[in-house]
């Protein structure tokens, strides 16, 4: 058969696809068409007819070799290797072959010639392809186009293990996942490898990620076991892909987000020991990426495309056991395989102990393997895996006789969390801070590393290698337990060596606590010693230190916005620490004080309000309580009575923690006095009390500004409250100028996602859409809303607020049918958070009503804008502007359904209480005025109507001048 002129058939097995691909692309660069086979030698029989199949491709044939050898036996390697040899003896001209892996080969696949590709840098890789494909090599050719030559590593590389040098077999699950995420081309997919644990999921996710590493410019690989790990690591990637980070760990999440779903690059993300998927939400992008998730749990069929992960097939368990354990012979690997039923982590643990006590007859230890009890062996026998429990005691005994500091270190290891021990911390404690036996272990770099490297290779731990303190030395850097091993080893500790132990753990953990939560250079400490806190006991310690450091790590969650994680570990501590030391302990309290914190941030407001009310309850019929205990509870409860809309009571404890402050702590200008007289403030102004509210702020500010700066956060939000109230009184120039200069100074001191300079940026909106720059206010609050549904999502109290506000000025904009939906929404999602009755809800609801009635549907309009008045009444109270603002709209209403003289009463009614509530200048009296006059008129009373219209003008001329769109409007 001669060669077909100008055709190349590039022949792979599964596993070289990246490199297939990078040949192919280089080939036809170079003009020829291709055709890419992709064969796979398990399962075809090494005969002549494979040979036919293979000449039956046209033109030149390039054979792309890699590791699919370690696969077979030896006598189908060497068959293989007969027919390939054949093929490339008796077709020399059509037939070449290439290598691409790194591993060595055995003499018969040698005797192929292969041509190495590995280790060559791109253009001498090429050249060779092009040579052996019978192409003229192109003067000039851009590599950066096309797919990344696969020896590269991806331009983004984070968290991936190092790969596994014993993996083998697994070739039909490979090119299931990597079927299945291919499949879905540009929309992305995801892939969920489940199975118990054991069977080797992880190790399949590495060995994927390694495989088809050149498929992707950005690999990142997460530990998802523990929640708090699994965000850490994922927001880690943000300075990685060029993200700019933010305090908050959810902007920064969602934000690494954005970037995956809206890269052309190729990624792939790895979840590994992924749970519950509700812990992990958020994590999974929905871009043109892949996702590759490893579980036990089922309901991740909900989220990904599911693969059974089951054990080895006997083939596989025999090529695996032989390649762990070279004594063992290809029958004894069998029986092996057979009694610990193929199960990829007790196989690898069972031959890696015959491996190193080769004097044990391999018969007599598979006996006890299949017969053994555990007892038999000094365990006590659990029931749920026997198999395991008898191997692990003879590993465990093994350690015990043979390798005391490996037994002495693993016993510290279990007391911290098993997916990724901390030996970063180990290494830096101090002496005093260890066990005896372990300190010296501990100090010595090659003692330490031969220690770890035994554990290793008894226990099948992972250990990864980084660069030592000094750059001539590595040291271990990564040790990672399987979650079954860990729990086994810890249920035959002794108790005595459990305490023991768990006490060095908790001393470890201590000494590494940067004891800055603020700091954002701590964050990711922070994030590496909570997972280890429920096993080293830490929640249980009656160490002041401990405790200590578990309240660092809820105020590390408080900073990073992790409320839902921060109210899980200050339940915990507060169940823990309440029954052994009492209501009125330190330690106690301020675990109770962050209880209602996270509550109050997670909207929960009715469960923190029991938490708070609960612990002031407490504290009142304890004795000897600390001033500052009762000053704090206070504050606590009166702000979450804030935000459940009782106003009055949570005016009541603030005044009375505010008093106690300054007589306790040293006047009224400290700054907790201040913060607590800041909150006062704020709750008089949601009683509609805004001067007084603004006299309070005002003075706060000034005082902060002695005290703190101009710049301090606290400053800032304090000159954001006045001007707040300002624009509430009316006082539309002055308040916009404040809260123009407020809002550049918090986007210059804090970041520009922060709460507060969102609060900041959201007033100014309101400034401008009452001064009459709608256009500003529009692209203003449109960016708020936008960054706070990307960060706290679009049922959190302060998204819902600049969505009701959003919403009306969507109306004075005149898109109303925008403005409709949004106001229905909100007001649908303010009644689910905080109760139908909530002044919030209802206000949203008299919004919905006001939008109604611009639409022409004034019938229903009126009805909803009635029964919102008598709502907000019975919230607020007939004088609060909030009620006397229902009554202006339930006017419009009434006027705009033709019952005039229902209107005009309604209006007079309102007026007069604005009148005496806001003043006679305030622009609620005015409009009301304006309303009441045009109502007058109709009826035929012209004089009074004149007369206040007349009114009307003069006052609104002076307040907003004559230019102003609201004065226009009106005269």
């Amino acid at each position: 058969m001669t060669a077909e002129l100008g055709h190349v058939t590039v022949v792979f097995a599964g596993q070289s696809e990246s490199w297939a691909k990078w040949i192919d692309h280089q080939i036809r660069a170079a003009g020829p068409a291709t055709t890419l086979v992709r064969w796979n030698p398990l399962r075809r029989p090494a005969t002549g007819e494979a040979l036919k199949e293979l000449l039956s491709a046209p033109g030149r044939i390039l054979l792309v070799i890699d590791d699919w050898h370690e696969q077979l036996d030896r006598d189908r390697i060497d068959a293989w290797a007969g027919v390939l040899k054949q093929l490339l003896t008796e077709h020399p001209d059509r037939v070449a072959a290439v290598s691409v892996t790194a591993r060595p080969m055995p003499d018969a696949v040698i005797a192929l010639a292969p041509v190495e590709l590995r280790g060559l840098r791109p253009e001498a890789a090429r050249h060779r392809v092009l040579r052996l494909a019978g192409i003229p090599a192109p003067d000039a050719l851009d590599l950066r186009r096309g797919p990344r030559f696969p020896d590269d590593p991806p331009a983004v590389w984070g968290g991936v293990p190092r790969r596994n040098s014993r993996f083998v077999g697994r070739l039909e699950l490979l090119e299931q996942v990597y079927g299945a995420l291919s499949a879905a081309g540009s929309d992305g997919a995801a892939v969920a490898l489940r199975g118990p644990s054991g069977h080797g999921k992880t190790q399949l996710a590495m060995e994927y990620v390694h495989r088809f590493a050149g498929e992707y410019d950005i690999v990142w690989w997460v530990s998802a076991a523990q929640r708090v790990t699994a965000r850490q690591q994922f927001a880690e990637l943000a300075p990685a892909m060029g993200v700019a980070a933010t305090g908050d760990l959810s902007a920064t999440i969602k934000a690494v987000q954005r970037e995956l779903d809206g890269t052309a690059r190729p990624w792939l993300l790895v979840l590994d020991g992924a749970a519950d998927p509700e812990r992990l939400s958020g994590l999974v992008p929905e871009g043109r990426g892949h996702v590759l998730i490893t579980t036990h749990r089922g309901e991740w069929s909900a989220h990904a495309e599911v693969i059974e992960v089951p054990a080895f097939e006997r083939r596989e368990s025999i090529a695996f056991a032989r390649r762990r354990a070279d004594r063992l012979s290809d029958d004894e690997a069998e029986r092996l395989a057979e009694v610990v039923e193929d199960m990829p982590l007790l196989l690898d643990q069972t031959a890696a102990w015959l491996q190193l006590n080769r004097g044990v007859p391999v018969n007599d230890y598979i006996r006890d393997i299949r017969d053994g009890k555990p007892d038999r062996f000094g365990v006590m026998a659990s029931g749920h895996h026997p198999k395991y429990e008898v191997a692990w005691a003879k590993l465990i005994n093994t350690l015990r006789e043979s390798h005391e500091p490996a037994w002495q270190l693993l016993n510290l290891l279990v007391c911290f969390a098993h997916d990724v021990v901390p030996v970063r911390l180990l290494q830096t404690a101090r002496p005093t801070e260890l066990p005896p036996e372990l300190a010296e272990l501990v100090a010595e770099p090659s003692s330490w590393n031969t220690a770890l490297r035994r554990l290793s290779e008894i226990t099948s731990m992972r250990i990864e290698y980084e660069q030592g303190p000094r750059l001539d030395t590595q040291t271990v850097g990564t040790v990672r337990m399987h979650r079954l091993f860990h729990r086994f080893v810890r249920s035959v500790q002794s108790p005595a060596d459990a305490a023991r132990y768990s006490a060095a753990a908790r001393r470890v953990l201590v000494s590494a606590d940067p004891r800055d939560s603020a700091s954002a250079g701590n964050w990711a400490r922070y994030s590496a010693i909570i997972p280890h806190l429920e096993p080293s006991g830490a929640l249980e310690s009656p160490d002041g230190e401990v405790r200590d450091l578990v309240l660092n790590c809820v105020e590390y969650l408080r900073m990073r916005g992790e409320y839902h994680d921060g109210w899980l570990l200050s339940r915990l501590a507060v169940d823990s620490w309440r029954p052994k030391f009492g209501d009125t302990d330190r330690s106690v309290l301020v675990a109770v004080h962050q209880l209602g914190n996270m509550l109050r941030r997670l909207g929960r407001y009715a469960d923190a309000e029991d938490v708070g009310r609960e612990n002031l309850r407490r504290l009142r019929e304890a004795g000897g309580v600390r001033p500052i205990e009762l000053i704090r509870a206070k504050d606590g409860l009166g702000g979450t009575l804030m935000a459940l809309g009782r106003y009055t009571e949570a005016r009541i404890l603030f005044e009375e923690a505010a008093e106690s402050a300054a007589e306790e702590l040293g006047g009224e200008n400290v700054p907790r006095t201040l913060s607590i007289r800041s909150n006062l403030a704020v709750a008089i102004g949601l009683q509609g009390h805004y001067a007084e509210a603004l006299a309070l702020h005002r003075g706060v500010f000034e005082a902060r500004v002695q005290l703190l700066g101009g710049k301090d956060a606290a400053t800032l939000n304090s000159a954001l409250r006045s001007a707040w109230m300002l624009r509430l009184l009316g006082r539309y120039r002055e308040a916009l100028t404040i809260q123009g200069h407020n809002s550049r100074v918090h986007s210059q001191v804090l970041d520009r996602n922060h709460s507060q300079t969102l609060q900041a940026e959201h007033n100014l909106a309101l400034c401008a859409r009452r001064d009459g720059d709608l256009q500003f206010a529009l692209a203003m609050m449109r960016g708020v809303r936008e960054k706070l549904l990307r960060r706290r999502g679009a049922l959190h109290p302060e998204t819902l607020m600049v969505s009701c506000d959003y919403a009306m000025l969507l109306r004075d904009m005149e898109r109303t049918a925008e403005a409709r939906e949004l106001a229905e929404l909100t007001a649908g999602q303010y009644a689910a958070q905080l109760g139908e009755q909530h002044p919030y809800s209802v206000g949203a609801r008299d919004n919905v009503a006001t939008v109604m009635r611009d639409m022409g549907d004034r019938r229903a309009a009126l009805e909803l804008s009635l029964t919102t008045i008598r709502e907000m009444e019975q919230a607020v109270g007939r004088d609060h502007p909030w009620a006397i603002g229902c009554a202006k709209n339930g006017v419009a209403a009434l006027a705009a359904n033709g019952d005039t003289d229902a209107a005009a009463a309604l209006g007079r009614d309102a007026a007069e209480r604005s009148a005496r509530v806001l003043g006679e200048d305030h622009i609620l009296t005015i409009s009301l005025r304006a309303g009441l006059a045009l109502d007058l008129a109709e009826l035929g009373e012209r004089a009074e109507a004149e007369t206040l219209h007349a009114d009307v003008a003069d006052r609104l001329t002076a307040l907003l001048g004559p230019d102003h769109p609201h004065t226009q409007y009106i005269l």
